[in-house]
């Protein structure tokens, strides 16, 4: 094992610490300091910097589950954000050198330069069955100061993620416009979107508007949009009201409705359905989803720590139309009382499969049902991506 970078030969100590008191030794990764959060595993096999930069994951220690992380280096191409999201990040072996000849710098390197804390030599397996066993739970990393009993106390006074509204803290700034196409007018609520998703809709022609999510739904109706679209985000959507209305307001316009992760939560909270924290989550790229209108399985991105209650949908207001194979979780859902589709798991994968990519084609349907629109083919020429004008 071999988990330090070539950007650096020294073996610096660093400690995991558990909120229950597990207490793991290591190897420094990335920048050197104290992170902390709560802890969660992906068991994706690749796509490590698009789990790092997705925004949903603000807030949490990122533990793969695959042993090498770092091998193919850290590229732009890769970035669902501008910055890294998670909190720290933790792996079993960090190799010492990385062949890809599109990567811009080392994986070390990318985190000492966004002052990413995180710690390589860790048995995530062992951490991983434990988790499983105990429950997702807050714990802190340290490469410096390493008194077990304060790094203890420091986990366990970290404040829980129920109950935190974090999309403030990851949403645009201002509006803007991030392409322009002959097809549909789309206005993006950003709870924390990932860029992957904005390329979707340009993909498909689409004219896309980004706002903030504390965006009054008066302002854009200005705009004339053919539909809104509701992101992914992270934290627990219970206590974002705000944003809860806005999405009910946006049901009122009679405007077709897509929500994606955080914002299919909104939509059955704004329906009046329950939402519940769940005992480890959802995340990685191998879940097994199926559509009960094919009777298809669609092996599925999924990053999720919160889900609807299937018991709170009221039949003559929604439908099921996707469950998880493996615990049989609420994953999608089309609405009966307006032209509003959403989904627990990511359809643009980054990453992942694409088996799911045909949700896009499902929004563009509905929107053209609903407005006198021309959806062109996914064939065309693409929208022109803007330089991401900036609207007051």
């Amino acid at each position: 094992m071999s988990p330090t970078s070539s950007s650096s030969s020294s073996r610096d100590p660093a400690k995991l610490v558990l909120a229950d008191g597990t207490i793991v030794d290591g190897i420094a990764l990335g920048q050197r300091g104290l992170t902390g959060g709560e802890l969660c595993f992906n068991t994706s096999m690749t796509g490590y910097q698009e789990i790092m930069t997705d925004p949903s994951y603000y807030g949490q220690l990122m533990m793969m589950t695959q042993p090498h992380i770092g091998n193919y280096g850290a590229s732009r191409e890769d970035m669902e954000a501008d910055a890294p999201m998670v909190a720290g990040f933790i792996v079993r072996d960090y190799p010492r050198r990385h062949s890809n000849t599109q990567a811009d710098e080392t994986l070390e390197d990318f985190m000492q330069r966004h002052d990413l804390v995180g710690i390589a030599g860790v048995d995530t397996r062992a951490l991983v069955r434990h988790v499983r066993e105990k429950g997702v739970m807050n714990a802190v990393i340290a490469s410096e100061k390493l008194d077990e009993e304060a790094l203890l106390r420091k986990a366990r006074e970290w404040p829980s993620m129920a109950g935190r509204e974090l999309a403030s803290k990851v949403t645009a700034d201002r509006s803007y416009t991030f392409c322009e196409g002959p097809g549909p007018r789309i206005v993006v609520y950003d709870f924390g979107v990932k860029k992957n998703i904005l390329h979707s809709f340009r993909r498909h022609g689409c004219t896309v508007k980004v706002v903030p999510g504390d965006t009054d739904l008066g302002d854009v109706r200005a705009w004339d949009p053919d539909g809104f679209f509701f992101s992914n985000g992270p934290g627990d959507p219970r206590p974002m009201t705000d944003a809860i209305e806005t999405v009910s307001a946006a049901i009122d316009t009679g405007l077709p409705i897509f929500g994606i992760c955080l914002g299919h939560q909104l939509m059955a909270l704004a329906e009046g359905f329950d939402v519940y924290k769940m005992y480890v989550g959802h995340r990685g790229a191998n879940h097994p989803v199926k559509n009960l209108d094919t009777e298809k399985v669609e092996v599925t991105t999924q990053n999720h720590g919160f889900a609807v209650d299937p018991e709170s949908i009221a039949p003559e207001t929604a439908r099921v139309t996707h469950v998880n194979l493996n615990d049989d979780t609420i994953e999608g859902l089309e609405f009966k009382t307006f032209a509003g589709m959403s989904l627990q798991y990511h359809p643009e994968a980054s990453p992942g499969p694409h088996d799911s990519h045909y949700h896009f084609n499902r929004f563009m349907e509905l929107v053209a049902d609903e407005r006198d629109v021309t959806i062109p083919e996914t064939s065309v020429e693409p929208a022109t991506v803007t330089a991401q004008s900036v609207e007051g």
